[in-house]
């Protein structure tokens, strides 16, 4: 790599554009990299920030950062997402500007690689790119087998931005679930802590949390406080409900912990609820049976924010993946019946 440059631009190189006068100088850049410089700051002409179409004028300083030397190998072409997932990603997305994506993750796709994951948003989100140079990047995450509403930051600032204001609270994130029983008081709270469970492999609990009554928060060493609100919209009878939920904390599985908690688990949650229990109207079992669906119901159904560039407030909804909206159909609900915020009155 070379070091630092400080070139002077000549009297015949005037009311050239910066990208053609540094492809004349230096073949080896190319175009992705001259705009990424740009957009970084590191390329500046008399000090400031420029674009690469910026025209320059005889005797400005046009500061070079390193670059690679003539021969060496251009970057690593980025990998290319096609076909069927490349539409998959396109048809999820809920909205959009120049600053931010919100798309509705479909259940079953994890949010970032782990063990064995090699097909994830985070690498998928290359079909996002739009007429960016940089993919989107993820600010907050889903579990693997929950859909609904996830935000994506087109910029680094953007996601600076999103990621302080869900660190401190300033978003409000809205989810769905049908869950065994029904919760009483219909309107509540739960307020366990949760500690990440002992073990790993078969004869341990792997990722599992294990919820902690306030009263042992203190004594229970790793345990974090969480909290969360619920709302029990529709029943049926005493078997199951449909419940809306509000993490006022982010915590690892919080909602699910944390329903299976008060006797509640919800439907299709084998780690929390017992994938081999099927409920029989006694509030608990993960599963209904009949023709409900086995996978996990839920969905992270609406998200609010304040957009961290234009100030305004942003509202995303997600309508509901194919197998919960099946279950809603044979439950005799619909997705417009319920309240877009029943948690209002609690503000």
């Amino acid at each position: 790599m070379s070091g630092v440059q400080t070139i002077t631009v000549a009297e015949g190189d005037a009311d050239q554009r910066l990208d053609r006068w540094l492809k004349r100088n230096f073949p080896q850049l190319q175009q992705g990299r001259i705009e990424k410089m740009c957009r970084k700051g590191e390329l500046r002409v008399d000090g400031g920030r420029v674009k690469a179409a910026t025209r320059l004028e005889a005797g400005q300083q046009v500061r070079i950062p390193p670059l690679p030397e003539p021969g060496t190998k251009p970057e690593p072409s980025r990998p290319q997402v096609t076909g069927d997932d490349a539409q998959m990603m396109r048809d999820a997305v809920l909205w959009k500007d120049e600053h931010i994506i919100a798309i509705n993750k479909p259940p079953g796709l994890p949010t970032q690689g782990g063990t064995g994951q090699t097909r994830h948003v985070d690498g998928l989100a290359e079909a996002l790119r739009y007429d960016f140079e940089d993919k989107p990047r993820l600010v907050h995450r889903l579990d693997k087998d929950t859909s609904g509403v996830l935000l994506l930051a087109r910029t680094r600032a953007v996601a600076a931005g999103l990621t302080a204001a869900i660190r401190h609270r300033q978003t409000q994130k809205i989810y769905w679930a049908l869950v065994a029983g029904v919760p009483v008081p219909y309107l509540g709270e739960i307020r366990y802590g949760l500690v990440k469970a002992p073990g790993h492999g078969k004869a341990g609990e792997g990722e599992k949390m294990r919820a902690v009554h306030p009263s042992e928060m203190d004594s229970t060493p790793g345990a974090k406080r969480a909290h969360t609100l619920y709302a029990t919209l529709y029943r049926v009878a005493s078997r199951a409900s449909w419940v809306a939920m509000e993490p006022l904390t982010g915590r690892t599985h919080q909602l699910r912990a944390h329903m299976a908690e008060i006797g509640h688990p919800i439907i299709g949650d084998g780690k929390y609820g017992g994938s081999g229990q099927e409920n029989l109207g006694d509030g608990w079992g993960a599963q209904l049976g009949g023709i409900i669906s086995k996978k996990l119901h839920l969905h992270a159904r609406r998200m609010q924010f304040r957009h961290p560039v234009t100030g305004k407030m942003i509202t995303v909804t997600a309508p509901l993946p194919e197998h919960m909206a099946q279950s809603w159909e044979t439950l005799g609900w619909a997705e417009d019946i319920a309240a877009e915020d029943p948690f209002e009155k609690l503000r």
